[in-house]
């Protein structure tokens, strides 16, 4: 079906106001690209040292024209659950290499952390720069210039946007993206919540927390909420760069295996070797950006991507905005319930028709571009709907897949959709220019008009709610939060605090220059506001007692104060020295001194035309 002309809009727009960088970046990429392997370039020294640890076969085949090396670069460590499984993933690669012709060689390692560790820490500082540090990470492993394809192995928040700017910056190489998969559901979604918020008003101790925490987070895999991770998976299938039907297959499984091994197969077979040259360049395209936004406000997915897919769209030459995701929003339905955003996790929505129907529903309603180029060959996204299985010799094939949902209260098509409009919203006023995660607020929750009590930090706020000085309608503001002033961290810790006062029936919503991760919940957030506050952003001059309105459904955020007292306010800033010593942050010092804002990506990186 053609794409919707709400859809072809936006994209258009986006065509144009990217002419210049988008040409340049191709016209780059061009300029790298070459006949032959790369490391044909090489002098013989240069090759000897790439390749003299390799067995005797690999070592053969690396000295010659004709056969394809495939860079893996992995996020792996033990520590993570998401990554852990990536350990096993080398020898299955290298295995299926070998079959297909091909060589593949371990070419680096990126630094992974996790949200979910480090919330409320110290460390949650380096979190958001941590994606620019992996992708550095990535153009290292790849700099030797002995590749022609590879296969980028992550999954979490920053790893996923990370290995992709740095995979664009090489974007003459075919790439390959490689999921670990979801562990299995764990304790409901909504218990833990329950728990969590229980734990916040005192009624139950640290032990019992543990316990429920360890119930959910308790194996091997992503974890099983609708988070950035999980959101990472559904962009990576939905542009094209997984394999069709591989983002939510549970690890260290047979079809899981399979699909690592056909990963490598495929990056094989698209190098510019062979006659399916698949380059990233041409993959991560306009249309390719409008699919990935169009899939995020479908499924109600993580608001960090208002932020990561800005930063990775720009690394491919392509230019978006906050207006961009707004104008969409309005043209594409809610189409999933997945926690945060229902009781379901994503094993749930994968067993009931996951991607595939998902991308099916979107395709038949106009609501995608199918003519794309994506790693999985000819025919566009048509590709994938297919669903991956094993076929009599244990390898991975596929099969049409689901073409209804098998659980309408997890997923539906696009014709009986939760809501006619997706999960995020821009909102603008006074206070400058926000995000806010709809698809968990309620319909009664999504306007509050209140007075503000301002904090400088996460901990004051807390600090505030346990002395019970919120016990009222309130508009929390947290402050100087931005990228600018210590990184930008997640304030997710604030969410089980805001959800027991608005159960007690106030009304309360949260507005911050920082970030509230894929996580966000039922309370209403006006997130990542810009400019942030050291930038000379308003919400520096907002007070306590001044009535704040937020309107989620008109797109407004506004303190309802006098315009001329409001600018005439002097702004004191709070000593941020703190924020630049301890925990690695004082090595973190160029990131914020250069960082862009939230609304350009919260980049590190510039891409002039």
């Amino acid at each position: 079906m053609p794409v919707q002309d709400a859809i072809r809009r936006v994209t258009d727009r986006i065509t144009a106001r990217s002419a210049a960088t988008r040409a340049q970046y191709l016209e780059r990429t061009a300029a790298a690209q070459r006949n032959g392997p790369h490391r044909q370039v090489l002098g013989c020294g240069n090759l000897a040292h790439g390749f003299a640890a390799c067995p005797a076969s690999d070592k053969a085949a690396l000295k010659g024209a004709e056969q394809a090396n495939i860079a893996i670069v992995s996020a792996y460590n033990d520590m993570l659950s998401a990554h852990q499984p990536l350990e096993r993933f080398p020898a299955i690669i290298k295995e299926a290499a070998r079959k297909a012709g091909a060589v593949a060689q371990f070419a680096g390692g990126v630094p992974a952390m996790c949200d979910g560790v480090t919330q409320g820490q110290p460390g949650m500082e380096l979190s958001l720069f941590s994606r620019d540090v992996i992708a550095l990470s990535t153009a290292v492993a790849l700099s030797h210039n002995m590749f022609d394809s590879a296969l980028y192995l992550g999954v979490c928040d920053k790893i996923v946007p990370g290995l992709l700017i740095g995979a664009l910056s090489f974007g003459h190489l075919p790439a390959i993206f490689v999921p670990g998969g979801p562990m299995p559901s764990g304790l409901p979604n909504p218990e833990k919540a329950r728990i969590r918020q229980l734990y916040a008003e005192g009624k139950v101790g640290r032990a019992e927390l543990l316990e429920a925490e360890s119930q959910s987070y308790h194996g091997p895999g992503t974890c099983t909420f609708y988070g950035t991770a999980n959101s990472n998976q559904m962009m990576m299938e939905i542009m094209g760069l997984h394999l069709p039907g591989s983002s939510f297959i549970n690890p260290n499984t047979p079809l899981r295996d399979a699909l690592t091994a056909a990963a490598a197969e495929r990056a094989a077979r698209i190098t510019a070797l062979g006659d399916e040259y698949t380059p990233i360049a041409e993959v991560v395209d306009e249309k390719a950006v409008v699919n990935a936004m169009v899939g995020l406000l479908a499924t109600g997915g993580s608001t960090n991507h208002t932020i990561h897919l800005v930063a990775m769209a720009a690394a491919a030459g392509v230019v978006v905005d906050w207006q961009d995701f707004n104008d969409l929003s309005q043209a594409v339905p809610l189409l999933c319930r997945v926690y945060p955003n229902g009781v379901a996790d994503v094993n749930h929505f994968h067993a009931a028709g996951g991607m595939q129907f998902l991308i099916g529903t979107l395709l038949d309603n106009g609501l995608l571009h199918g003519d794309v180029k994506t790693v999985a060959g000819p025919g566009g996204l048509e590709a994938y709907r297919s669903e991956a299985f094993l076929d009599g010799e244990g390898r991975a094939t596929w099969r049409p897949g689901p073409t209804a949902s098998a659980d309408t209260a997890v997923l539906r098509p696009a014709t009986e959709p939760f809501d006619s409009t997706g999960g995020i919203r821009l909102l603008t006023g006074n206070l400058g220019r926000g995000i806010i995660k709809v698809s968990a607020v309620k319909p009664q929750h999504r306007i509050v008009e209140a007075p503000a009590r301002v904090f400088d930090g996460q901990d004051a706020m807390l600090a505030a709610f346990k002395a019970g000085e919120l016990n009222q309608d309130v508009v929390v503001v947290v402050r100087w939060q931005g990228p600018k002033s210590n990184g930008m961290p997640e304030l997710h810790k604030l969410t089980p605090s805001l959800g027991v006062l608005q159960d007690k029936g106030f009304k309360v919503a949260l507005v911050t220059d920082g970030r509230m991760s894929g996580a966000s919940g039922k309370v209403p957030a006006a997130i990542h506001v810009t400019p942030e506050c050291l930038g000379g952003g308003p919400l520096a001059r907002v007070r306590d007692g001044d009535i704040i309105r937020l309107d989620a459904e008109a797109g407004t955020l506004e303190a309802l104060v006098d315009p001329a007292a409001f600018a005439a306010r002097e702004v004191a800033v709070p000593d941020l020295t703190p924020n630049g010593w301890g925990m690695g942050r004082d090595l973190f010092g160029a990131f914020r001194g250069v960082v862009t804002g939230a609304e350009q990506g919260a980049s590190s990186f510039s891409y002039g035309a």
